[in-house]
């Protein structure tokens, strides 16, 4: 059975925009870095929870809040990079993606948890490490699904032209209603 334009089933695959994906992937460490900053700014600041700041820095902290914020990055970028892996490689990427980024982000919550520092700051660490690990699953996940595409495969044979207007003319234009 074919399509109208007289593609078999077989002849296309399904397959990912790498350009669109990685563009995603920078897009989302940046949105990563930057909830990073936010949540560190809100513990501080508003909550005045020492959140990877010794006493005495402040509410920027030191530079610990830019490794905090670098390290999201690169936590976003590894997302796109097995989002990529997985799309290319697996029947399923998106649930195995998602099991994996539900996982990940567990250990990140739970690790703050078991440290010797102040229950605030180990909840506020655990709390900015869960809507950062949630807000990179779901913005990867999706920008995924947009940038699935279907490859045609390249065979031996050749697949006919789709119609031209002048062809169309001679019979019915495709059209997607039906006669009564």
């Amino acid at each position: 059975m074919s399509d109208y334009y007289g593609n078999q089933p077989q002849d296309v695959r399904p397959g990912i925009d790498a350009r669109r994906l990685w563009a995603g992937g920078v897009a989302t460490a940046v949105v990563a870095a930057l909830l990073a900053v936010v949540g560190l700014l809100i513990a501080r600041g508003i909550f005045e929870v020492e959140v990877l700041a010794p006493k005495g820095e402040g509410v920027w902290g030191n530079a610990s809040t830019t490794t905090y914020a670098l390290v999201a990055a690169a936590v976003a970028l590894l997302a796109t990079g097995l989002m990529h892996l997985l799309s290319v490689a697996t029947p399923a990427p998106s649930q195995f993606f998602g099991w994996i980024m539900v996982l990940v982000t567990l250990i990140a919550v739970v690790l703050p948890l078991t440290l010797t520092v102040a229950p605030s700051a180990k909840i506020a660490t655990a709390v900015i490490n869960l809507v950062i690990g949630l807000v990179i699953a779901a913005v990867v996940n999706s920008m995924a699904a947009s940038a699935r595409t279907l490859h045609r495969r390249r065979s031996q044979r050749s697949t006919p032209p789709p119609p031209t207007q002048q062809q169309w003319t001679q019979q019915d234009p495709p059209t997607r209603y039906y006669d009564r």
